[in-house]
């Protein structure tokens, strides 16, 4: 059994609607994250927002499938729960907070239990190049998208 915690906060030069715009747009997420390998929407909510969304990810050791619901706090948050996959459990977090001047602060984070066999591959120094490169590639790539879109 493997936990893994890792969160990355960016500064972006972008309005808090359009970041919120851009991580509630579950389907185009591969476009920016370059970790997603897929997101297909399989349900969505009364507001026609992505509810049950079936994730195929590049965890560096192996390809790593989730079906998570996403629930949504808008502009402010958005929050997922796995309800099926390879991990044990896993929850995550995008988190907005207005700067001013058209500028958003956000804030990734997971939190996962790998499970025997995926904790077996991703532990040690393994492990934290997972959580960085998944942290990392998620908030780096809003932030890239966001400013250049």
């Amino acid at each position: 059994m493997g936990i893994l915690k890792a969160a990355r906060t960016v500064e972006i030069d972008a309005p808090k609607s359009r970041c919120f715009e851009i991580i509630s747009d579950l389907e185009n997420t591969p476009d920016w994250q370059e970790s997603m390998i897929s997101a297909e929407v399989l349900e969505t909510d009364s507001d026609g927002r992505a509810r049950m969304v079936e994730i195929k990810s590049d965890a560096k050791v192996r390809q790593v499938t989730s079906l998570l619901a996403f629930d949504y706090q808008p502009e402010d948050s958005m929050t997922w729960e796995q309800k099926k996959g390879d991990m044990k459990w896993l929850n995550g977090k995008w988190e907005l907070e207005d700067l001013g001047d058209d500028r958003t602060r956000a804030t990734y984070s997971l939190e996962a239990d790998t499970g025997r066999m995926l904790g077996l591959l991703i532990k040690g120094p393994v492990q934290d190049k997972v959580k960085g490169w998944l942290t990392n590639d998620a908030a780096e790539g809003l932030k890239k998208y966001a400013e250049t879109d």
